[in-house]
């Protein structure tokens, strides 16, 4: 017997993508704050201390929940939408950057669990556990800028998470794959993940890659994306100031 909703859904576009959820009477999916962009009648949403995994969560349960989304830099709150009407009916999500939204059925993953980003979380079915996840080695967090803190999804139902760019997967047997430490979207539980110098002194100043390196090794699959939004936001910063710039020297003509 399943925990989680059982829910349908389909993804349009391509560079900014939506999730449309359809949802049949009672059925409910959960979304981070703000995410939603539109619903058909009979949907009704609350916001919620907590992913409602657990009903019978006392307020201190809650209020742990509600700690450790904010040491993931997320919302205080959680949205549910719950389908109150007859037939079926849809609700709506969007990413909050350009990129893609992959979409997981928890059951298919090693030990029901999906180890995320902290910011790569969109949207599940009711009855998927949200936790926090602390990657053990502490380097990750100290020197590589990336995955110290991570987004634990368990359940038996679908969960979307989004990326910036494409997302890559790759399946890994027993190997090493080493990449940007901003790339990492999600691994299977079991992967061991750490952050490596990059190469010796010359390569870490000239190379353009960065000081560091993500490292992750084992068995089971993981996720990639592209363009971080980091490096989205540095690719657009010079933009935007030479665009203020211009801007200033076209006024300061004009008067």
């Amino acid at each position: 017997m399943r925990n989680s909703h059982e829910i349908d859904y389909k993804i349009f576009g391509n560079d900014i993508q939506v999730l449309e959820i359809e949802l049949d009477p009672r059925e409910t999916v959960i979304a981070e704050a703000g995410a939603m962009v539109y619903m058909e009648e009979g949907i009704d949403f609350q916001t919620k201390m907590g992913d409602g995994s657990n009903p019978s969560q006392g307020f201190l349960g809650k209020l742990v929940s509600v700690g450790s989304r904010l040491i993931t830099g997320e919302s205080l709150f959680m949205t549910h939408f719950t389908h109150q009407g007859h037939g079926k009916s849809r609700v709506a999500f969007s990413a909050p950057y350009p990129g893609t939204i992959l979409p997981v059925d928890l059951r298919t993953v090693r030990n029901n669990t999906l180890i995320a980003q902290r910011d790569a979380f969109l949207a599940a079915a009711l009855g998927t556990k949200l936790s926090i996840h602390f990657n053990q080695r502490l380097g990750a967090g100290f020197f590589g800028g990336e995955g110290f803190i991570l987004q634990r999804m368990q359940g038996d139902g679908m969960a979307f998470i989004h990326a910036g760019g494409t997302i890559v997967e790759k399946q890994l047997n027993n190997e090493t794959l080493r990449l940007d430490t901003g790339c990492v979207v999600a691994f299977e539980d079991g992967i061991d993940f750490s952050v490596q110098q990059a190469g010796g002194l010359k390569s870490m100043i000239f190379g353009g890659e960065g000081l560091f390196l993500a490292t992750l090794r084992g068995t089971g699959r993981v996720w990639l994306q592209s363009m971080p939004v980091k490096k989205l936001i540095q690719a657009l910063m010079p933009h935007g100031e030479n665009a203020r710039k211009e801007g200033s020297i076209l006024s300061n003509f004009l008067e």
